[in-house]
């Protein structure tokens, strides 16, 4: 239980935060209406993001310096949950600007960074997979893993500040935080983060583990 009370904490936070989201109250607001409610999914979706790809960066760092195989492993499963939680946050986005902009995907600056910046992480995958040879596939995508982690805030959060843009807190926007949300939406917004943080990094000891009994399973055939 001591080491499973982050989980569970996880847990009520993401189901308090669906219920609080679908159930309470939001205020009344032109064109957005009853869409805002996806704040409390489509936002944590990138938060979680971008924390399983930091941590990421971490443990590539540490592997550089370590040269300890658990930390690659570490690595490639925080970038495999990050790209499932960045296809939630693509998928609720897409919805939202559909509703409110007329269009799944207009010609917009960070919706392309986004595009681009996915792609990138994809291509670290498809890295991985082409190199056979253990230790230099895990030092080339550790150094590729460093570098796309700063290209990626860039396209996503920088460049669009610098131009036009449709989205909240970009190109003269302001941002949901200061327009939008009530006193009511901000707890639960923010409980909504945290828990799917937690859920997102649960997510990724579980894959973490489930790779590490795998390479034992593949050591022990090849030494039979």
């Amino acid at each position: 239980m001591r080491k499973s009370w982050w989980k569970i904490l996880g847990l009520v936070m993401v189901a308090l935060s669906i219920v609080g989201g679908f159930l309470g109250p939001v205020p009344e607001l032109p064109i957005l209406h009853e869409t805002i409610r996806n704040v409390y999914f489509h936002v944590p979706m990138w938060f979680t993001m971008l924390t399983l790809y930091l941590i990421s960066v971490i443990y590539s760092i540490k592997y550089l310096s370590s040269g300890d195989t658990k930390h690659d492993l570490i690595a490639v499963e925080a970038v495999n949950t990050g790209i499932m939680f960045c296809a939630m946050g693509l998928l609720t986005g897409m919805l939202w600007a559909n509703i409110t902009w007329g269009e799944a995907w207009p010609n917009d600056p960070k919706l392309n960074g986004s595009a681009i910046a996915t792609l990138m992480y994809l291509a670290y995958l498809v890295l991985r997979n082409a190199l056979e040879e253990e230790q230099k596939r895990a030092k080339i995508s550790a150094i590729y893993n460093i570098f796309s982690f700063p290209i990626m805030v860039v396209l996503i959060y920088i460049l669009p500040k610098l131009t036009d843009s449709l989205h909240p807190g970009n190109g003269g926007n302001g941002t949901f935080g200061d327009l939008d949300m009530d006193n009511y939406m901000r707890p639960v917004f923010y409980t909504a983060v945290i828990g799917w943080i937690l859920i997102g990094t649960w997510i990724c000891t579980l894959r973490y583990r489930i790779r590490l009994i795998e390479n034992k399973r593949n050591q022990i055939d090849t030494h039979s």
